[in-house]
């Protein structure tokens, strides 16, 4: 088979291997809890013709941590994904905090072009989110499991596939693919374009390193300060950055210049600490 078909295929099944973990994960929890409440299956086959799955704070965090485990198994095992320690092995603990840096770095500029494009996720995705960040056991899911397992599909295998269909100097362009796809797999248009501008730095890092450990902590960080922002300032949830500074526009600039003032420095000595093997 031709390599660039059997590539396209590989990141194809990728693609519907991870989709269907989470669909039938969700169904089953929704299934098992049905049975456990008693309820008829015509009700909740029709409820499941709907969308309508039911589901409290407690199960969608069960949903999700499940997801997350049974996806790092199926790729692990099926070796789809390479696990390897050889570029944490040479102690790149300085290179980590500048991944930090640049992760803190991107949280405001990603709203605020967001709030530029006038984009807000839909009512039923904000209130899953909310509900399983007001969850104590919430960023299991979000903060830790979710990077750990979307960085080992998106870049561990579909981004490494897709880098052996090109050559080196052309690397850019599965860069962008994988991120585009990252971003649509969200699901709305608000995530696909931050799920994208982010899939772009997460991609390059990996591309430089052949490592998921820079993007797993980016991620790590992206996915923290969502869940801290949501808890600590609740009433920011559906908001837009300069709400976040009381309205006070010179305070959000401020904010985006410092921002700018972590990106920037961070993007330069990651180019030079990340060398491609």
């Amino acid at each position: 088979m031709n390599k660039i078909v059997r590539g396209v295929l590989d990141v194809l099944l990728f693609i519907i291997v991870f989709y269907v973990i989470q669909y039938f994960v969700t169904v089953g929890v929704a299934a098992a809890a049905a049975w456990h409440n008693g309820e008829a299956w015509s009700s909740f086959s029709t409820r499941l013709m709907h969308g309508r799955f039911g589901m409290s704070g407690k199960m969608l965090v069960g949903t999700s941590v499940l997801s997350s485990i049974l996806t790092m198994i199926v790729f692990i095992y099926r070796r789809w994904a390479e696990v390897s320690r050889v570029w944490l092995a040479s102690h790149p603990w300085i290179t980590l905090i500048w991944v930090i840096f640049m992760a803190l770095g991107t949280i405001l500029p990603s709203q605020w072009l967001q709030d530029q494009m006038d984009l807000a996720m839909p009512d039923g995705m904000v209130k899953i989110f909310e509900t399983i960040m007001g969850e104590p056991m919430g960023y299991l899911a979000i903060g830790i499991l979710a990077p750990l397992a979307e960085e080992l599909v998106f870049r561990g295998a579909i981004l490494r596939t897709l880098l052996k269909l090109f050559a080196p100097k052309l690397h850019w362009i599965p860069i962008i693919l994988s991120a585009v796809i990252f971003g649509a797999l969200h699901g709305n248009l608000a995530q696909f374009v931050h799920a994208s501008i982010i899939g772009l730095i997460l991609g390059w890092m990996f591309y430089r390193t052949n490592s998921i450990a820079p993007g797993v902590v980016f991620h790590w960080i992206n996915n923290t300060v969502a869940y801290l922002m949501f808890n600590l300032m609740p009433q920011m949830a559906d908001g837009k950055l300069i709400d976040l500074f009381h309205g006070d526009s010179r305070t959000m600039w401020l904010g985006l210049a410092f921002s700018l003032c972590l990106l920037i420095p961070s993007f330069f000595q990651l180019h030079l600490r990340l060398k491609r093997n």
